[in-house]
Order: structure tokens, then C-alpha cells, then sequence
């Protein structure tokens, strides 16, 4: 159903995407450089701040905390673009009967975009760091895919929210920084205790990122149990966005 009526809305989707995209880089010198550079800046300061403290003991340090940056960048570019984009577009759905989940969509792909030049840079890193290219990387299609799936469904909760509780921007804003500080994006895990260990699973962001780093670093595949655990994250996410949005989809137009 989702899927026809992305077809059927093709064209203003895709207008969609070159607007968000432009409207990003709107008035900058460097432009789309910066979905390179800034993500680069802050691993460049990351790592000069915290190698000395946790870089010491902790093999390829650089490419470890560009793990996590990668992953919590993209994570919190689409969540934090994605709330907006309901109260961003009302002018639109308001006089256009369109499907209000096309703009949260656009939003993403912009993200992913950014995401894959990204990534495309974290790849040269892993090479200039002597990491061996395996076919385990194919696996990363996995965590990348349930990423984008995640960051749509909490992205589709942000959004209705938003539109009640304009509180809620500042309220994610304080979380998001929390939520950083929670994924081990700069320090290791194995100071803790094995059940502490055990809740940073609790952490979606901190699945995806540790994925990446297993495979990568460590050049193993995670296990079936946490290939399951990160299906049920994507799962609540995905299921709780689209049943806020098919429960308020007509109370939207009278709080825009």
C-alpha cells in the first residue's frame, strides 16, 4: 500500500528530495562538501581529545570511534530532520491530498545520502588503517537496512509528536546528547561488569554501531540472537510510527 502510493506521488517525492537537499546547502561556500567534511571535523576533534584517555589500549582507535560517529551522525541527522517535517509541509498536505509520510521519507533519503558519501570516506579510513576487506563486509548490508528502517520509524513517532508537543525538539535534544554518551561511540565497554555489559544491548544505536566495529575490526559476524534483537528494534519502531500515524493522520490537520 505504502509502496503504491510512493509511486502514484513519484514526481513530488522526488521534488521533495531535491529541495530538502538543496535547502540544506542553501548559502554555503562549500556546499555539499560539508556532508563530508563536518562528520570528519568531529572525528577529528574526537580523537584528539579522547585518544589519550581510551586510544591507548584500544586497537585502531580512529576507525572505532568513526564506527560510532558514522552511525550515530546518521541516526540523529534523520530523526532530528525527520520531526519537522509534518509542521514543515503543511502548507502542502493541507491543500494537496498526499500521504504525509512522503516529506519524513524525503528527509531520509537526503540523510542517506549523506550517509553514503559518508561512508564511502569510513572505507578509505579502514584501508589506510590496514584493516583486511572481507566478505563479511557484505554483511553490513544488514545493520545498514534496519538503520534506515529504525531511523523512519522513530522519525514517523518524532513527527506526530511534534505536532502536539513542540517540546518536544528540545526534549530530544537533551536526549540525543544522553543517548550519545550511551553508545560507547569513544570508550570501551569492558571496564563494565558482564551485566552491564548486557544493557548497553538495550540501546538500538549502540547494536548497529557495535555491528559495524565486529565486522570491521574484529572480522567476525554477530550472532543470530543479535541479528533477532536488532529485527525486534527496527520491528517496535517501524510498528509504533505507523500506528501514530494512521491513528492521527486527520487530528494532524487541525494542529498544523
Amino acid at each position: 500500500m505504502m509502496l503504491q502510493k510512493l509511486i502514484q506521488h513519484r514526481f513530488l517525492f522526488e521534488e521533495l528530495v531535491k529541495r530538502d537537499f538543496k535547502k540544506k546547502y542553501k548559502r554555503t561556500i562549500l556546499g555539499m562538501a560539508w556532508s563530508i567534511l563536518a562528520p570528519l571535523l568531529q572525528l577529528l576533534v574526537m580523537a584528539l581529545v579522547f585518544t589519550k584517555f581510551f586510544g591507548k589500549n584500544t586497537p585502531h582507535y580512529v576507525i572505532y570511534i568513526f564506527c560510532g560517529n558514522l552511525i550515530f551522525t546518521f541516526f540523529s541527522d534523520a530523526t532530528k530532520g525527520g520531526m519537522s517535517t509534518i509542521m514543515g509541509n503543511a502548507g502542502i498536505f493541507t491543500k494537496v491530498n498526499v500521504p504525509k509520510y512522503l516529506f519524513l521519507l524525503s528527509r531520509n533519503v537526503q540523510a542517506l545520502i549523506n550517509f553514503g558519501l559518508i561512508l564511502i570516506v569510513f572505507f578509505i579510513f579502514v584501508a589506510f588503517d590496514s584493516l583486511p576487506f572481507t566478505w563479511k563486509f557484505l554483511c553490513l548490508l544488514y545493520p545498514i537496512g534496519c538503520l534506515i528502517l529504525f531511523n523512519i520509524g522513530i522519525g514517523m513517532v518524532l513527527s506526530a509528536l511534534f505536532v502536539f508537543f513542540r517540546d518536544i525538539q528540545y526534549l530530544y535534544d537533551v536526549f540525543t546528547m544522553l543517548l550519545m554518551y550511551m553508545s560507547a561511540i569513544f570508550y570501551t565497554i569492558d571496564r563494565y561488569s558482564p551485566m552491564g555489559q548486557n544493557l548497553f544491548l538495550l540501546n538500538p544505536v549502540y547494536l548497529f554501531i557495535r555491528y559495524f566495529r565486529k565486522i570491521v575490526i574484529e572480522a567476525t559476524i554477530p550472532t543470530i540472537w543479535f541479528h533477532l534483537l536488532m529485527a525486534a528494534d527496527v520491528a517496535i519502531a517501524l510498528g509504533l510510527g505507523c500506528f501514530m500515524y494512521k491513528k492521527y493522520n486527520t487530528r494532524f490537520l487541525y494542529y498544523v
